[in-house]
């Protein structure tokens, strides 16, 4: 038999992980800036828990054997989980700034054999706040975080999913969910099938085109008979769009894509989507959005609190920084390799490798266990590109011999 992944999974290599590690570190290094801390929640929960109250499919949802208390399964996404956690472990609920690293497990689609299971994300949640700040706050920090990265040609594609919920409204509730979909897939021929009164039809067709420059989309909707919750979600718009372009100079690459629809049915506010074109081929860098229901699904007593944040895939960003000349290229090698000259002396060769290694810095040491030829050693060493020989003998006398690189 030959041991391999289960299908859907993979190993990752030591260069892969210094690159994704070397993403992330800079990711993190951004969150802190802005004075977000980590959080660390469990890999498992019970399934009514990531079901987020039914926003999330339970066949994207790898379920484990039953645990007498009911279903565990692994976390699909990380907002059930801390939003979980925020509102049961934190004392305070006054703003909350959480950042997190960590990996995903999801079902592919029926027919997807094969299909990618496991995913590294990192990502950031503003708790306990709502209103123009926040949203900006989260918004600028996204934009932050893919410029330290040196990530270049990216579009944020950005809706909201309250205005689209009440645009949609007009429409009745079985065609309501299959517009919703055609919107979701962009399919317009299905949507041109639908069997709607001729005015409706036009309507849904408008939505469909409701994408775009924000200003020119906002003052197409501004001609819209809007009802009050979608009047007060486009002023709120106009007033986010005036706002992230006058602190970016108006450098904010965004399309305004109102039929913009998540699969993860828990946003009720702005809601957005980070993609890079490369070679005709979308990549999905990071996506989010603000769900102010949420955190009563998981409080005792069903108090509702505000929520927003987004999250990165780290797969897609090191797709795209493929290229970036400060990603790693190769692993850092050792800088030094310590010999004992002989067995009586391994104890003095590593003691003399701790003293290395307790250096301010760090400071990268292997020890000779192999006990080869010097020739052989001297070979090894220039092929990893060691730096440095230690020669220990058992009297704890040390020979250096640097290597020519």
């Amino acid at each position: 038999m030959i041991y391999q992944a289960p299908a859907g999974a993979r190993d990752l290599l030591p260069l892969e992980v210094a690159q994704k590690s070397w993403i992330n570190d800079r990711l993190q290094e951004v969150f802190q800036r802005w004075g977000y801390k980590r959080i660390v929640t469990s890999t498992i929960e019970w399934v009514d828990t990531l079901l987020a109250g039914g926003a999330i499919q339970p066949e994207m949802i790898i379920q484990l054997e039953n645990a007498g208390e009911g279903r565990l399964g692994l976390r699909p996404e990380l907002t059930a989980s801390i939003a979980r956690a925020a509102v049961n472990r934190l004392k305070d609920h006054s703003i909350q700034r959480l950042c997190y690293r960590a990996n995903v497990f999801r079902n592919p689609p029926i027919g997807h054999h094969g299909k990618q299971l496991e995913f590294y994300q990192a990502g950031v949640e503003l708790l306990f706040v709502d209103g123009l700040l926040a949203d900006a706050e989260i918004l600028l920090l996204l934009k932050d975080c893919l410029e330290y990265l040196g990530v270049t040609g990216w579009q944020l594609l950005l809706g909201d999913a309250g205005l689209t919920n009440s645009l949609l409204a007009i429409f009745p509730l079985p065609h309501r969910l299959q517009i919703r979909r055609c919107l979701a897939s962009l399919d317009r021929v299905t949507l041109e099938r639908l069997d709607l009164e001729e005015h409706l039809k036009q309507k849904a067709l408008q939505l469909f085109e409701l994408r775009g420059n924000p200003i020119e989309v906002l003052s197409r909707l501004s001609k819209w008979e809007l009802d009050n919750s979608a009047a007060k979600a486009v002023n709120h718009l106009e007033s986010l769009m005036e706002l992230l372009y006058h602190t970016t100079d108006n450098s904010f690459p965004i399309v305004l894509d109102l039929s913009l629809v998540k699969s993860f049915d828990y946003y009720t506010g702005i809601v957005f989507v980070v993609v890079k074109v490369i070679d005709n081929k979308p990549y999905v860098l990071g996506q989010g959005g603000r769900y102010d229901q949420l955190l009563a699904l998981y409080h005792p007593q069903k108090k509702p609190s505000p929520g927003i944040g987004f999250c990165f895939n780290i797969e897609d960003l090191h797709h795209c920084l493929r290229d970036n000349p400060n990603l790693p290229k190769t692993i850092p090698p050792s800088d030094w390799l310590v010999i004992p000259t002989s067995f009586q002396a391994s104890k003095q060769a590593f003691a003399y490798a701790q003293t290395l290694r307790r250096a301010p810095h760090i400071v990268r040491v292997e020890l000779e266990l192999k006990m080869r030829t010097p020739e052989e050693i001297r070979q090894y060493a220039k092929q990893e590109g060691i730096s440095y020989l230690a020669w220990v003998d058992e009297n704890s006398r040390v020979k250096v011999e640097m290597l020519q690189s």
